[in-house]
């Protein structure tokens, strides 16, 4: 039985993700879940969030730690700090017994993430790790029909996260996640989701890992001549450069999210200003960044099955594609059109390839950000009401697959060495 009233949450990091996926999840469903806390050291930003959430004057924090020792009593936390600010108000959070939706990566070693599941297994509370790509309806249906053996035995899957060229330049050359010091290597960043995936529809423990990438486009030698610092100067190709700042940032078709990264206020004055004063508005081959930019990693499992996952700035579209190669059939899927196409090994069919339409939320993550909020929230009700069942054994390793894949693609990339399972035990 679901308890009457929303369930109080708090929100530890109130940036693009805090705000436009979890907080507008809470706005869009104040029944079942409000945000009666936040924790945000940007003041402009953390004021604007609370005002537009109703969040008492004393519920407003600076920092984490002030929030989870004076804060009001919640039911949940949903930590979306920055990158490396992920696991320790996590574990704090878990250490006094809170359920908490912790955004991916969860952790950026493979030390910090052993301490996270310490926290995990001693807690009263639970950790859900934000893979939305598990809820999304296109990966739903996919796993579904492998399981229900559409395609026969896996033999192999080609998963591809077309990052493109503009999501690329504008999060990981000059945003957030462009240096590894600041962040994490582009793999664990962005593709850590896409190893749980994988780990998700095989079943199987992996074994070797094999991974090669580097960054290769988006450096000094790559620049025009006379290519300045910034767009905004007045460069000599920015006409036909796909990189351009200034085009893309006073495109009123640039997504929100990404404006919001470049400055809370909207009007054309106030982008032109960031793009003469801030990150954003910077030539890509005149950055600061060290992470990768393109990277294939190969895997081998315990089953014989193995995968292929290819990180790639060099796209034109955002999404994912994946394919699986089974003994009797193959799926092809891409998370934007939200199309399965079944290719059936049937000579002589009248019909042997066809194609199915997935319905799929326009929110991110091919609608899986709406769904895992749904899917936390009715963890939280379900532990308020009294009736949640306990973890299965081993979910939390399982959830954590795709970070330890991570793990060891990147040491294959950084060492030219193949990696193997038994050096990455959780």
């Amino acid at each position: 039985m679901k308890p009457s009233g929303s369930v109080p949450v708090a929100l530890i990091g109130a940036g693009v993700r805090g705000s436009l996926a979890y907080g507008a999840w809470g706005l869009r469903h104040p029944e079942r879940a409000r945000i009666i806390a936040v924790a945000e050291p940007d003041d402009a930003r953390r004021e604007r969030f609370a005002d537009e959430h109703g969040v008492a004057r004393e519920a407003r924090f600076h920092d984490w730690p002030e929030l989870l020792t004076g804060g009001p009593p919640v039911g949940g936390v949903i930590v979306a700090t920055p990158d490396q600010q992920h696991a320790e108000p996590a574990i704090r959070a878990l250490e006094l017994g809170l359920d908490v939706l912790l955004e991916k990566p969860v952790a950026r070693t493979p030390q910090e993430l052993g301490r996270l599941l310490t926290a995990a297994r001693a807690s009263a509370g639970r950790l859900t790790v934000a893979h939305p790509l598990r809820h999304a309806p296109l990966f739903e249906a996919l796993v579904r029909m492998v399981g229900e053996g559409d395609v026969g035995r896996v033999m192999t899957i080609d998963h591809v996260e077309n990052v493109g060229y503009l999501h690329f330049a504008h999060s990981f050359v000059r945003g957030n996640w462009r240096r590894i010091d600041e962040s994490a290597p582009l793999i664990l960043a962005k593709a850590c989701h896409d190893f749980d995936l994988l780990a998700w529809l095989v079943g199987v423990p992996w074994t070797r890992v094999a991974s090669f990438g580097s960054l290769s486009h988006f450096r000094p030698q790559s620049a025009p001549p006379g290519a300045p610092a910034r767009c905004i100067e007045g460069c000599p190709v920015q006409s036909t450069c796909p990189f351009d700042s200034v085009a893309f940032y006073l495109d009123p078709t640039t997504p929100a999210p990404w404006l919001a990264a470049v400055t809370p206020d909207r009007s054309p004055e106030a982008l032109r200003d960031a793009l003469w004063r801030g990150p954003y508005g910077r030539c890509v081959y005149r950055c600061d960044n060290d992470v990768a930019d393109h990277q294939v990693t190969i895997i081998d499992f315990a089953d014989g099955t193995t995968a292929t996952l290819t990180v790639s700035a060099f796209t034109a579209d955002v999404t994912r594609t994946i394919r699986v190669m089974g003994s009797q059939a193959e799926i092809a899927g891409n998370l934007i059109t939200g199309q399965l196409e079944v290719g059936q090994f049937t000579p002589g069919s009248p019909a042997p390839t066809k194609i199915e339409q997935v319905a799929s939320a326009e929110d991110g993550h091919g609608g899986g950000d709406d769904r895992l909020m749904d899917a936390f929230v009715t963890g939280l009700e379900q532990r308020r009401a009294g009736g949640r069942l306990p973890l299965a054994e081993g979910a939390l390793e399982a959830a954590v697959a795709g970070h330890v894949l991570a793990f060891a693609a990147e040491e294959s990339r950084r060492t030219g060495s193949v990696v193997h399972a038994s050096m990455h035990a959780t």
